[in-house]
């Protein structure tokens, strides 16, 4: 997945123009028509309150050679573009054949059409992309990138890693260890110097210096701990505080929680051969059945329990999707509502001009915004007399808010029956019940 920003029209034109060439295979846009999707863009950016220079964003989605036909691909890029967007964005998307395989190209408005504010770009929005489109793959049956745990580094700062010989980086190391076996303040300050080194800075009292410095017996400089230097983790405050809540974390003690746990497997060699782990598991294993037993009472009634959750949380889930089309098709009437209300001025000035074409020509993206919304609201079968835009985003936010408190039920629902399929397996296991297979519990799980 590339994601890239597009600063000007210029640019936006020549990438909009590319996703049409004849590598194109299938081509489908929303709220923005494909002739005039750079007048789309305009038009909400226009009105748009902050003054970043984004335009847009390009997105490109690519499939392994030979994994996924052009329906499907083209299918999967506007599942993306919608669960991403939520229907706020215009949008165009193209599949195309010409690299030797098949990638889809997103490019969206940089503003939302709703409250016209700013696509919110950083590098967790990055993730959360390439979570969603991990996540479709995978319900269509494809393969996907599985990323290294460290990306975003620069290549010298990954082998100078590798080789132990960034000593920043070994300072930081060496304050992680220290940290770790310290229980104050104090005693970390002595084990960094039982390592060699020297500190400065270290004090809290009225004026001291502001950042705590360490320098090590080999290095004829100080490194400050600043969120500039070695990072925000390691600043003085912060140093003291990481100590301070390790502490804290000790002499708390969590109850346990038996009936969240899965039963020890005891057939394995190591249990046969050892009479005091069988002992030790098969207590651990009558405390787990035992608090799971006491918290739902019989097989029957947890059964049922599952099955009225599972149901609840079906029910809410499909709920949830048919609001989602619901606030994607009232989104793109919004859009089209405001844009004509905006540009009606222009269409009554140009039928009324007496020079026509050069009226034309000054107001010439106004005049088609204006017949593309019509266009759009006739098809959609909308009164264009009676047109209260108030009374339309009103609607909207309702249904944003039951969409929200509906995710929060289905979320909740599919939690609860992981656990009490946790449970039920559990009970059933130590009662030497049948088990269900793996694929049954998967099933039952992904029935939410």
């Amino acid at each position: 997945m590339l994601a890239s920003i597009i600063y000007n029209y210029g640019k936006f034109c020549d990438n909009f123009k590319s996703t049409l060439k004849l590598g194109a295979y299938f081509v489908s846009s929303y709220a923005c028509s494909l002739e005039t999707a750079a007048y789309d863009f305009k038009y909400t950016l226009d009105h748009c309150r902050e003054n970043s220079p984004n335009k847009a964003y390009h997105l490109i989605q690519a499939f392994a050679p030979g994994e996924v036909g052009f329906e499907e691909a083209h299918r999967i890029g506007k599942e993306l573009a919608d669960k991403l967007l939520e229907g706020k964005y215009s949008y165009v998307v193209t599949t195309h054949i010409d690299k030797g395989h098949v990638h889809n190209h997103i490019i969206f408005c940089a503003a939302d059409n709703i409250e016209h504010n700013k696509y919110h770009d950083c590098k967790q929005s990055y993730y959360h992309i390439r979570k969603l489109s991990d996540e479709l793959c995978k319900e269509h049956n494809l393969s996907v990138i599985i990323p290294g745990a460290q990306r975003g580094r620069k290549y010298k700062e990954w082998q100078s890693d590798q080789n132990g010989s960034a000593w920043k980086t070994q300072i930081r190391k060496n304050i992680n260890f220290c940290i770790k076996s310290a229980s104050t303040y104090e005693e970390f300050l002595l084990l960094m110097r039982a390592k060699g080194y020297e500190i400065k800075g270290e004090t809290f009292e009225e004026g001291a210096a502001k950042y705590i410095s360490f320098r090590p017996l080999d290095k004829e400089r100080f490194v400050r701990g600043s969120a500039k230097s070695l990072g925000k983790e390691y600043t003085k405050e912060r140093i003291r505080e990481r100590i301070e809540k390790k502490r804290e974390r000790k002499a708390v003690i969590p109850k346990k929680d038996y009936s969240a746990r899965r039963l020890i497997d005891t057939s394995d060699e190591k249990f046969r051969s050892s009479p005091g782990l069988q002992r030790w598991a098969t207590i651990e294993n009558l405390k787990i059945a035992a608090q799971s037993y006491n918290e739902v009472g019989s097989l029957s009634e947890l059964e049922h329990k599952i099955a009225v959750k599972t149901e609840a949380g079906k029910s809410a889930k499909q709920c949830v999707v048919e609001l989602e089309h619901r606030i994607k098709d009232l989104a793109e009437i919004i859009k089209y509502a405001q844009q004509y209300k905006a540009n009606l001025s222009y269409h009554i000035g140009y039928k009324k001009a007496k020079n026509p074409d050069a009226y034309f020509r000054r107001y010439e993206s106004q005049i088609i915004l204006y017949g593309g919304a019509r266009r759009m609201l006739e098809q959609a079968g909308i009164n264009l007399k009676g047109l209260n835009v108030d009374k339309l985003k009103a609607e909207y936010q309702e249904l944003m808010k039951l969409k929200s408190e509906l995710t929060s039920t289905y979320k909740d629902c599919e939690k609860e029956v992981r656990e009490l399929n946790r449970k039920l397996e559990n009970l059933n296991q130590y009662l030497g019940k049948d088990m269900p297979t793996t694929q049954d519990t998967k099933n039952r799980q992904q029935s939410l």
